[in-house]
């Protein structure tokens, strides 16, 4: 019987190659969502953080315009799941790989696979979604989690930065991805609590 082995350079998504980054899930930005259903975007989100923190990834959090005054801090909910130990880059830039700490965060952690959620998909997960595929980091927008000011926005920043090398992805699909085999026991519990209430599947096994 074969087992899941702890592999960095792996070419696909797993525990130890990846990073999740999540920018400005903030009042102004959800408010303006028109591509989905807010409040399934803030559930997605929260399910996306909550996978992340099942399986050890690290967490990159940014926000924009908060010490200015100009906007308020990521949502509680979100704020909450993402737990007090992760530090927030509050931001000037629209486009966070601009910004020095931030950027200088996810590199930090020696990782070339992001995964990406953020509002706008057509302005702050396409900008730096661009400029670390030209660093040579593959990326991977959590579609389901992601959403524009409205359909066709969403849509056509989708489309562009998939034509430019990132890899679109679903919460189900990550899910199955970093679990990738039953024998890995000390998640299957997490695994499926939170593809339950995402509302994909109960159990698989």
């Amino acid at each position: 019987m074969s087992s899941y082995e702890k592999r960095t350079e792996d070419h696909l998504l797993s525990p130890e190659n990846t990073v999740l980054t999540i920018i400005d899930y903030q009042p102004t930005q959800i408010n303006s969502i028109n591509s989905m259903n807010r409040s399934e975007l803030i559930r997605n989100t929260e399910i996306v953080i909550e996978l992340a923190k099942l399986y050890g990834i690290p967490i990159v959090l940014s926000t924009v315009n908060v010490e200015k005054g100009w906007n308020s801090d990521t949502i509680p909910v979100l704020k909450r799941a993402v737990g007090d130990g992760v530090q927030s880059y509050d931001r000037s830039s629209i486009n966070a790989w601009e910004d020095q700490e931030y950027n200088a965060a996810v590199k930090a952690f020696g990782r070339k696979k992001i995964l990406i959620a953020a509002l706008w998909t057509e302005a702050c997960l396409t900008f730096p979604t661009l400029d670390a595929l030209k660093e040579g980091y593959e990326v991977y927008p959590i579609v389901d989690a992601v959403g524009g000011t409205s359909l066709l926005a969403h849509e056509t920043a989708l489309r562009r930065v998939e034509q430019a090398g990132a890899q679109l992805t679903t919460i189900a699909q990550l899910a199955c991805e970093l679990q990738r085999d039953w024998n890995r026991e000390e998640t299957v519990p997490g695994f499926d609590e939170l593809m339950t209430k995402f509302g994909a599947f109960s159990n698989l096994r």
